[in-house]
């Protein structure tokens, strides 16, 4: 078995134990008075499992053509030979990024915290235009702060702990 039907089953191991959790377990949890409404806090993880799970069986399941078959992998497989050749140093920087975000989202705040996130994700990734990336990064963080707390009226502490708001 190919490689990407490794990574294919993997996902949908994962997106089954997922999908477990949000039919089964979630949903339990729930008052009465919200198991009557059209959208549970549990909606979205179901989706997210069931898409999961068909996209991981069309990639587990698909038809090879015979020009496929023979022992050079095509262009769009991926070679467990040539693993270097896949950078794979940016997307460990990039996983170590997103652990340091989650880490640092509580001490530091949203806006801090989400800007410096996206302007060094987008750093490791290749882009060089600071006087772009910065604005940019701050005018969306701003953006979905701004929903988060005033549109969907979540708390999401903008600032350090030690500033106070």
């Amino acid at each position: 078995m190919a490689l990407d039907r490794w990574i294919a089953l993997i996902f949908v191991t994962f997106c089954c134990i997922y999908g477990y959790a949000a039919f089964f377990t979630m949903d339990q949890l729930l008052p009465p008075f919200m198991q009557r409404n059209p959208v549970w806090p549990s909606t979205f993880p179901k989706v997210l499992a069931v898409l999961g799970v068909i996209v991981g069986m069309i990639v587990l399941l698909g038809v090879e053509k015979a020009e496929d078959q023979d022992d050079a992998p095509s262009a769009t497989e991926i070679n467990y030979r040539r693993l270097g050749d896949y950078k794979i140093g940016q997307a460990l920087m990039l996983l170590g990024l997103m652990v340091l975000y989650a880490l640092m989202l509580r001490p530091a705040g949203f806006l801090i915290s989400t800007t410096t996130f996206l302007v060094a994700g987008s750093a490791i990734l290749g882009e060089r235009k600071f006087h772009v990336m910065i604005p940019v990064a701050a005018v969306a963080t701003g953006f979905v702060w701004y929903l988060v707390q005033e549109v969907l009226g979540i708390f999401l502490r903008p600032f350090p702990f030690f500033m106070g708001m």
